[in-house]
């Protein structure tokens, strides 16, 4: 697979991430990737919102759909599908096979590039928001696309990472919300008041 993936990187992701960088490349740019880009760090933000979630019983299937879609990325990507393909970073792979050293606006990284950890946990987040919230859906989408662009436009990434990523976060997300419609009817329900309604 990873000879496949060289082969797609050659003829495919280098030049969509070199023409990135040629043609889209400016200071604001610059400046506001690097921080879009924190909020798919290890997928923290993504799980804080999950977590705020899961405290109200309104939205205590959202926030569970989101922690069993991001706990399946985690197991099949970061820890399976990373050290199993071990694919080099873009900016390591044009300094190996082309000797071009690619400046950098965030710090190297020295793990492996597919999939991409920070596409997937914002796209299986987003998407389970989406389906259980326009509201809060359609900005944690726009997020998601930001964090997914930022991945290439910092070079830190491939096209094929981040396309793979897209449809794989989305596909557990899926999966996380069906999980959660059977898991929270069984979590104890709040109690609820003399003249509440029901």
């Amino acid at each position: 697979m990873l000879q496949l993936l060289n082969q797609l990187a050659i003829f495919f992701d280098l030049p969509v991430l070199d023409w990135i960088q040629t043609h889209l490349q400016c200071g604001f740019l610059d400046f506001i990737m690097p921080i879009i880009t924190l909020f798919g760090d290890g997928g923290v933000f993504w799980i804080a919102v999950a977590v705020l979630l899961l405290c109200f019983p309104k939205t205590r299937k959202t926030g569970l759909g989101m922690g069993f879609a991001l706990i399946l990325g985690l197991i099949v990507c970061n820890i399976t599908l990373k050290p199993l393909v071990q694919r080099p970073r873009p900016y390591d792979f044009q300094n190996d096979y082309f000797g071009v050293y690619i400046p950098l606006l965030v710090d190297r990284m020295h793990d492996f590039s597919f999939p991409s950890g920070h596409t997937i946990a914002s796209f299986e987040a987003a998407t389970v928001l989406l389906k259980n919230s326009r509201k809060m859906g359609i900005p944690a989408m726009i997020l998601a696309v930001l964090i997914a662009f930022s991945r290439l436009y910092l070079y830190v990434h491939y096209p094929t990472d981040v396309i793979f990523s897209v449809f794989a976060g989305i596909l557990f997300a899926f999966i996380g919300d069906a999980l959660a419609a059977k898991v929270a009817p069984k979590l104890p329900q709040p109690k609820h008041g003399k003249y509440e309604t029901r």
